[in-house]
Order: structure tokens, then C-alpha cells, then sequence
């Protein structure tokens, strides 16, 4: 699966979950009900989808530049912090509005959603491109015989 049928697909799977665990994580970090979390969580989930387009398109096409091609566990990992550290800078002034709190607040309690979202965007693209294999982006170049 390949082009803007696999990012459909991809973030759809991806912010579902996301959605779910943001508004369960919300709610338990800020005593929130999980009405107002998951409201928070969708807008997040807005964000991140919008996020997720422009980062993913810039990455695989740096990615497309490279020598090396696949995606090795350095790559996967600097795929995630990349993703993970442009969306603190675009949420953490969402949730201190929207809960009320301070920026350094927000931060320190975005930081407990941020390491958990590093490991699950890890896991997920893994999982991902196991079940759905690589995009042509990281796809082994065929060599003429």
C-alpha cells in the first residue's frame, strides 16, 4: 500500500488509538472528566493529523534522498523524537488553555503524554510497516542484473 491511500489509512489507525489513550491519560493527569479530556484529546488529534501530513511528507522525502534506504532503528527513532518534539511546540499552549494552567504547567504535564507517545509512535510505525510493508520512500532499490 502506497501514496495517500497508506496515509489514510495510517493516520486514521493512528489518531483512533491515539484519541482513546489521550483522553484516558488526560483525564487521569489532570482530574478532568473525560468528557472535557476527550474534547482536548480530539482537538489535539486535529492538530496532530495536520502535524502528521506536513511531517511525514517533509521526512519521506528526505528519506527518498538518502544512500542508505529502509528504516533502521536510528532512523525510526529520530522519525518519532522529530514527530513527537514539533507537536509539544503546537499542544502544550492548547492544553494550558484549555485546562486553565500555566505553559511551564502544561509542559511538565505534557512530558508524561510525550514519553508515552514516543513509544507508541515507535511501536505503531513498526507494527505498521510490518503489517502493511515499507513505503517506496524506505522500500531496497532493485539492482539490474
Amino acid at each position: 500500500m502506497q501514496g495517500i491511500q497508506r496515509r489514510i489509512v495510517y493516520i486514521t489507525l493512528y489518531e483512533g488509538i491515539a484519541i482513546v489513550a489521550a483522553s484516558a491519560g488526560l483525564a487521569l493527569m489532570t482530574g478532568a472528566g473525560l468528557g472535557h479530556s476527550g474534547v482536548l484529546a480530539v482537538a489535539a488529534s486535529v492538530i496532530a493529523v495536520i502535524w502528521n501530513l506536513i511531517f511525514n511528507s517533509l521526512f519521506e522525502r528526505w528519506e527518498a534522498r538518502q544512500a542508505v534506504r529502509g528504516r533502521s532503528i536510528k532512523r525510526r527513532i529520530a522519525h518519532a523524537i522529530g514527530f513527537e518534539g514539533g507537536l509539544i511546540g503546537l499542544l502544550v499552549p492548547m492544553f494550558a488553555w484549555g485546562l486553565g494552567i500555566s505553559l511551564w504547567q502544561a509542559l511538565v504535564m505534557d512530558l508524561g503524554l510525550v514519553i508515552f507517545f514516543l513509544v507508541y509512535t515507535f511501536v505503531f510505525n513498526w507494527a505498521f510497516d510490518r503489517a502493511f510493508g515499507l513505503p517506496a520512500s524506505a522500500a531496497p532499490v532493485a539492482q539490474a542484473a
